[in-house]
């Protein structure tokens, strides 16, 4: 029985195929064959080297016992994926050579999606930052967008309000504090 799609979204759908013939105990040639297919072109899709097609999807689909499209959505999910991994590698980011890696020791510096995590980004910036830090991210996100999320954070840290005072002459805890009574 093949796995929801669901729980293997962004996976190869190949390495679903190659793990599904192997349990079966089908040798990828002879699938291949069966399918009306080149031995090559199901290697290929196995090893992750080719996607699937929509005709192929609905021929394993058959052969597998599964939905027709079961194997073009795995291939969808995939491509979506890779597009995603793409995008955040290629996406705008802060001088990280003016942030020390150690601000951000429980996660890679450098997959962190910048714009998805901004608050939290601009919280530990300000919590633990330096001033060339906190600088670069006033500069990266610019003053309104930084200012705009520090008024939104809890304290936790006094160094948070007292780097939005220097930076802004914002006095948190009575912003904070005015947002918990509206």
């Amino acid at each position: 029985m093949l796995p929801k799609i669901e729980k293997i979204k962004g996976v190869h759908p190949g390495a679903v195929l190659r793990r599904e013939l192997k349990r079966r105990g089908i040798e990828s040639k002879l699938f291949a064959l069966s399918l009306g297919e080149y031995p090559q072109t199901i290697n290929a899709i196995s090893k992750g080297r080719r996607g699937i097609n929509p005709a192929l999807s609905i021929k394993l689909g058959h052969a597998l016992g599964v939905d027709d499209e079961y194997f073009a959505l795995l291939q969808a999910y995939y491509d979506i994926e890779k597009e995603r991994k793409m995008l955040l590698e290629n996406q705008t980011k802060p001088d990280l050579a003016k942030i020390r890696k150690i601000l951000f020791w429980d996660t890679d510096i450098n997959k962190i999606d910048w714009q998805k995590n901004k608050r939290a980004i601009i919280r530990r910036i300000f919590e633990r930052g330096s001033d060339s830090e906190i600088k670069e991210i006033i500069s990266f996100y610019g003053e309104e967008v930084v200012i705009g999320e520090l008024k939104e954070l809890p304290q936790f840290l006094p160094t948070l309000s007292m780097n939005a005072d220097k930076y802004f002459g914002i006095n948190l805890i009575s912003t904070n504090d005015a947002n918990k009574t509206t």
